[in-house]
């Protein structure tokens, strides 16, 4: 076998006939937008996690920037997240004026280093934002301790980690707010979309009102009527529409099913790639149950004798959708006029350039996962 009939991608939706009808259902009420479903999905999502409050958005990155404004980071203020990421982690802080400090990864986990953060902590550190790359909880227990003790707040970035574990928690339950998205690629989709859940009030509250305008009803719009509203501050429309918000219903009534077919297929990847010289598989945090957004190996070109380049395009011409994830956010040209360098994280940079995301998500069979071994094992001969 030298090539795949069909692509096959890294990543792709789920949908099945009930996530249509839901869709079609909410087509034929009469709210499209602003309506009973938001609220549903919201619901959903938190008692899933074991939060008290969620608040939906268009999309997991407005989700970030909302989440920035109510952790109160503004001009001046330093927030420290981890290169290996989308850049939405780090762009997020400069929406809202704030400058971001990357600190370097953990070798084995590719997560964000709590020694390094350590380090890179200022007078003018305000908030953390750990990232659950690729559906691996990040140590929360100690960035959260560390967070007690300079007074910070933590915005996880729970992008890939939606179904994912800590120590028996939900992700979702361990830090003061937590982002979910629900791209295609993601646990569960609603087409675009995304979410903030977290047991603070006052978050909650600035979180309502930042993803619609900065309008609310308040004592004097009260008085005045009932179409009466007032901006209270400058928000953004961030909504979440109630058909995306009726394909995350549908959508998270499968996530169990979702999960617990990525953890098989990795664990087949795992044991078909464990031996093979000159990869390395994926390791995970003791204690925690990854929810398998990615998989990735480390790439060792010495022992190959090929470059990552040589197998990247010799697996897209199998028909294979093998990716990157992810190039080191400070190496963007945006990220290098204001000052970064190449070398900030050397870690992150090294582990970088070896490293390669292989297809995995629930439509995929073993079979198909045997074939993507197969033709990886060809390209290495």
């Amino acid at each position: 076998m030298n090539k795949r009939e069909i692509f096959l991608a890294y990543g792709q939706q789920n949908i099945d006939d009930d996530d249509i009808a839901a869709v079609v259902e909410t087509l034929k009420s009469p709210f499209l937008t602003t309506g009973p479903k938001i609220a549903e999905f919201e619901e959903t999502v938190a008692a899933y996690v074991g939060a008290k409050y969620a608040v939906a958005f268009s999309n997991g990155t407005a989700a970030l920037h909302a989440a920035c404004f109510a952790a109160g980071i503004g001009k001046g203020d330093e927030v420290i997240t981890t290169p290996i990421t989308f850049a939405a982690s780090a762009n997020c802080v400069r929406y809202v004026g704030g400058d971001v400090v990357f600190a370097d990864i953990n070798a084995q986990t590719y997560n964000i280093d709590v020694i390094d953060i350590k380090r890179k902590i200022t007078p003018k550190t305000k908030a953390l934002i750990p990232v659950d790359f690729t559906g691996q909880p990040a140590d929360m227990d100690a960035i959260m301790e560390l967070a007690k003790r300079h007074n910070l707040v933590v915005i996880e970035d729970g992008a890939h980690s939606l179904g994912a574990e800590y120590k028996g928690r939900k992700v979702g339950k361990l830090a003061h707010m937590t982002m979910f998205s629900f791209h295609p690629v993601k646990p569960v989709t609603t087409a675009e979309g995304g979410i903030i859940v977290t047991d603070n009030r006052h978050y909650y509250e600035l979180l309502k009102l930042f993803r619609s305008h900065g309008i609310e009803q308040t004592a004097y719009a009260e008085e005045q009527g009932a179409w009466y509203y007032e901006m209270t501050s400058l928000g953004y429309n961030y909504r979440m529409t109630d058909l995306q918000a009726a394909l995350g219903v549908s959508q998270m009534k499968k996530l169990g099913d979702f999960i617990e077919k990525r953890r098989k297929l990795a664990k087949l990847y795992n044991e078909l790639l464990c031996d093979i010289d000159g990869i390395t598989i994926p390791y995970q945090l003791e204690n925690t149950q990854s929810g398998w957004h990615l998989y990735l190996i480390q790439l060792n070109e010495q022992s190959i004798g090929k470059t990552r380049k040589q197998i990247f395009e010799g697996m897209r011409a199998a028909n294979i959708g093998v990716h990157v994830h992810y190039i080191p956010v400070y190496w963007h040209p945006y990220y290098q006029q204001r000052g970064y360098q190449r070398g900030l994280c050397p870690v992150a940079e090294k582990w970088y350039e070896g490293t390669l995301t292989l297809p995995l998500h629930p439509s995929m069979t073993e079979q198909d996962i045997k074939e993507v071994v197969s033709l990886l094992l060809n390209q290495l001969q």
